[in-house]
């Protein structure tokens, strides 16, 4: 079985709509493209390397229009490696409609989100999420995801859509490598899904971990 894996940007008040570009959300946002006066060299090897092993792409519709109007003219260009991966790989693309899908290799998913994810997930080893807020925000409610790598950003936005939405649900997350910033503030946060719900306690001993003695 393979994994789903989340890629997300997001403000220090975890926003995470239209990081890319102010054509991601044209309306109603002003802020589309607040990622690229942060992004610098560390992040940029950071997000090269999450990309690593991946054989599908798992898009929103948004999303993938984007992503079908520029990556098929990458090719040979600063990043023709990226490019080359996205061209190459299965797309699949959530959508409640019947959306025209150009881009080869691209596969609407069926109407049952959870079946068509663990199709999925049968299917491939590395199964990359990009963007996609609203499909992100289904995949954390249902729990249909593996790992999650968070670039926190810093900057407060104040608007927009936000990461956990109001049907985010009790969940726990393991940290898997320690966090790394960049020169220009960003804290790349690499997690895994994990068991259970969180847990509760109060900070008196031994429930803050400092032992009977402490």
């Amino acid at each position: 079985m393979g994994l789903i894996h989340i890629e997300l940007f997001a403000t220090l008040d975890l926003v995470g709509q239209a990081p890319g570009g102010p054509d991601e959300d044209p309306e109603g946002f002003p802020f589309g493209g607040w990622q690229a006066p942060l992004l610098d060299e560390t992040a940029g090897e950071q997000i090269g390397a999450a990309y690593e092993g991946t054989d599908a792409l798992l898009l929103g519709r948004r999303t993938y229009d984007i992503f079908a109007a520029y990556w098929p003219h990458q090719k040979g260009g600063p990043d023709n490696e990226i490019a080359t991966l996205f061209n190459s790989v299965p797309k699949y693309v959530a959508s409640r409609g019947t959306p025209d899908l150009p881009w080869a290799g691209s596969t609407q998913l069926g109407p049952d989100l959870a079946d068509a994810v663990r199709e999925i997930r049968d299917r491939h080893e590395h199964v990359k999420v990009v963007g996609s807020l609203d499909l992100v925000q289904s995949l954390l409610r249902e729990k249909l995801f593996d790992r999650l790598d968070l670039w926190v950003n810093p900057i407060v936005l104040g608007v927009g859509k936000k990461v956990f939405d109001g049907g985010a649900v009790p969940t726990n997350l393991t940290l898997l490598q320690p966090p790394a910033a960049g020169p220009k503030g960003a804290v790349y946060l690499r997690y895994a899904l994990a068991e259970g719900t969180p847990a509760t306690g109060d900070m008196s001993a031994p429930d803050r971990g400092l032992g009977p003695d402490a």
